[in-house]
């Protein structure tokens, strides 16, 4: 009879006290960068007013969406290049560089000279200050994810991990706060002209707080380990991509688990916004404070939706959510425009100019919230499980570099791009509810495949991988048929 003890995972999991310290600093940090990234989005008809040539407004949005776009296009290479950094380095000392990058950038836009003053010039250094911020959040997020992950244990995975995934909408939830607060405090004309500015420039703030307590931090113990036992990859970009089988994995967990995420995501919070401003013509400000209050109502079910995951297993909550979603987005808008009520036409003076624009007359506000908080809860079975599941899908050794581009390919391109495509379908066909028509496909195209191929991960253990046992179970992620 053997003697040799079965893997304990007490070599790599924490007291329960430094997990809530791991929680804190990493979600904080994650906030932050996620705040940083939507200000940009929430402010969107501002700065296209700002940093766009005038005369078509839909033009000038459309614009400005591309601009928002680019940010989201570069977070897959952000992905790969921090990614390979806290495979090799550390999963901490990455994503302590990509908030100071996401910061530092942050803060720039709201010292940026508008169109007016330094002309062509302005969008194209938007542009790439958009871009170095998709390099930044492409490093972060995976990063934040690995490094609680790495911490806990594997039967309660989905419930800690969670709580990084309420930082991207408690991120969106800030920037609608600090919008609404800085909005409030001054007159429309000053806001437009300079107001805009302060909640970009408040960032430098909350990040030097966030990298503090981050510094304070120790690296994940299963890093460590395997750092100390020569276990991590010298190469982890080729030993990610290196391979067919793991490229099957990724496209596996791209099109079977992050798009169909990525766009309920960007509808039920995001372009959902713009929508009620643009074709409900409901005022900015009660759009604002309707869908901060929707996510606020929708946040805790993120861990809910999270702890369910560890005793239903990730596949069924997620495909539930994708299912429910591609479903409900259609008469969910529906519902919205009917509740905006009635709009009142624009007035014009005599040269065809406008003097007072369209307003929705009788908004039922009650309503618009419980709609929109309907849809947050599809966002929540799609994120609340998936930063566990993309964690399982693959081994420590490359884990960060091959965490981080799935998300962030679905996110940045099927979610990323969805306010321009939902806007530009919408401005080309001149029906107000076309453009829903691409988050529905992507999340039906998700359901089916990853009802087929998607295996379910729960049950993969992390800290097996630290042990010396032989035996170890390697990840898998594909069904095998």
């Amino acid at each position: 009879m053997s003697s040799n003890p079965l893997p304990s995972q007490h070599s790599t999991v924490v007291s329960q006290a430094t997990i809530w310290k791991v929680i804190l600093a990493s979600a904080l940090g994650t906030m932050i960068e996620w705040y940083d990234f939507y200000i940009f989005g929430s402010l969107a008809a501002v700065i296209a007013t700002n940093f766009y040539q005038q005369g078509n407004e839909t033009a000038a949005l459309l614009e400005t969406f591309a601009t928002f776009g680019a940010g989201f296009a570069a977070r897959p290479f952000g992905a790969l290049v921090f990614g390979r950094i806290g495979d090799i380095v550390g999963r901490k000392y990455a994503f302590l560089v990509t908030l100071l990058i996401m910061g530092g950038a942050t803060t720039v836009i709201g010292l940026l000279p508008t169109y007016a003053s330094i002309g062509i010039l302005a969008p194209i250094i938007l542009v790439i200050i958009r871009i170095i911020q998709g390099l930044a959040l492409g490093g972060e997020y995976g990063g934040a994810a690995v490094y609680v992950a790495e911490h806990v244990p594997d039967d309660k995975r989905g419930f800690y991990t969670s709580f990084i995934q309420i930082t991207a909408t408690l991120g969106l939830f800030v920037s609608l706060i600090v919008i609404l607060i800085v909005r409030g405090s001054m007159s429309k004309e000053a806001f437009d002209s300079w107001g805009w500015r302060i909640p970009f420039l408040l960032s430098i703030v909350l990040v030097g707080v966030s990298v503090y307590i981050r510094s304070k931090m120790s690296e994940s113990p299963l890093f460590t380990k395997l750092k100390h036992a020569g276990k991590t990859s010298k190469a982890p970009l080729k030993d990610s991509f290196g391979n067919r089988r793991n490229w099957k994995v990724i496209l596996t967990v791209l099109f079977g688990a992050a798009a169909g995420q990525a766009v309920i995501w960007y509808t039920a919070q995001f372009y959902v916004n713009s929508w009620l401003k643009t074709q409900a013509k409901v005022p900015a400000n009660t759009v604002d404070t309707i869908v901060a209050i929707a996510l606020l109502l929708g946040m805790p079910f993120f861990v809910v939706m999270g702890a369910l995951s560890d005793k239903w297993g990730r596949k069924t909550v997620m495909m539930a959510g994708n299912l429910i979603g591609a479903i409900a987005i259609y008469p969910a808008f529906m519902a919205l425009k009917w509740a905006a009520g009635p709009i009142t036409p624009a007035v014009l003076d005599q040269a065809g100019k406008v003097i007072t624009p369209a307003v929705a007359s009788n908004p039922n506000t009650v309503l618009l919230t419980l709609i929109i908080f309907g849809l947050v809860l599809c966002v929540c079975m799609v994120y609340g499980p998936i930063a566990a599941f993309l964690v399982e899908s693959f081994p420590a050794k490359i884990r960060y570099t091959s965490v981080s581009l799935p998300y962030h390919v679905g996110n940045g391109y099927f979610g990323g791009w969805l306010p321009f495509i939902a806007t530009a379908v919408v401005s080309s066909t001149g029906n107000i509810y076309a453009g829903l028509w691409f988050p529905i496909g992507i999340a039906l195209l998700t359901f089916v495949v990853g009802m087929v191929l998607l295996k379910e991960t729960k049950d993969n253990s992390l800290h097996d991988e630290a042990s010396d046992n032989p035996m170890a179970p390697e990840m898998d992620v594909i069904a095998q048929s």
